[in-house]
């Protein structure tokens, strides 16, 4: 059994002696590891040492940093922002592959989460957020990239729940911003 090391802190010692002495008093003769274990943990305000365990342990994993944040290369925000008009709509498909997934995550941000869509409800969405008049062409773009799913004989769209990338995250905020100004 490996041996974590768990802090027990008291806010007052002297009440702590004295739930120690009244669980001392009531077992007879030398208590075992175990019997320790939960007599600390219930003088400290716990009701056993697994209690005491799983919130030491609680706490430990909430109060770790958060992960640094990715850093975000906002040239290429800029470029990919570019190919969209100041109403939000993309007004033409990148010729990049980068650029192309990146301007899809706009057009994700705008499905609705949990949402099970048609094939002509997508197909609307998608064709009332751009101007280059292919929405077929998004459409199979977004799932072949994994923003878009569909049943296998194509009646039921939903959109994928991931996390964006920095630079998608920008992007799509950016382009809100420019939108609703």
């Amino acid at each position: 059994m490996s041996r974590d090391i768990l802090p027990l802190t008291v806010p007052d010692v002297s009440a702590l002696a004295k739930a120690l002495g009244r669980e001392l008093a009531l077992i007879e003769g030398k208590p075992g590891h175990v019997q320790l274990l939960n007599m600390l943990a219930r003088a400290g305000g716990y009701r056993n040492f697994q209690h005491f365990r799983s919130a030491a342990t609680a706490e430990d994993r909430l109060s770790e940093p958060p992960p640094a944040p990715e850093p975000v290369d906002h040239a290429l925000v800029e470029r990919v922002a570019g190919h969209f008009d100041e109403e939000g709509l993309l007004l033409r498909w990148p010729s990049r592959y980068g650029h192309q997934s990146l301007a899809l995550w706009v057009l994700w941000s705008r499905l609705d989460a949990g949402t099970v869509y048609s094939e002509f409800d997508v197909s609307r969405v998608i064709r009332n957020n751009h101007r280059f008049g292919d929405h077929a062409l998004v459409r199979r773009a977004m799932i072949d990239v994994g923003l878009l799913v569909r049943t296998p004989d194509g009646r039921e769209y939903r959109r994928v729940e991931r996390k964006p990338s920095g630079e998608a995250l920008a992007l799509i905020r950016r382009i809100a911003a420019r939108s609703s100004a």
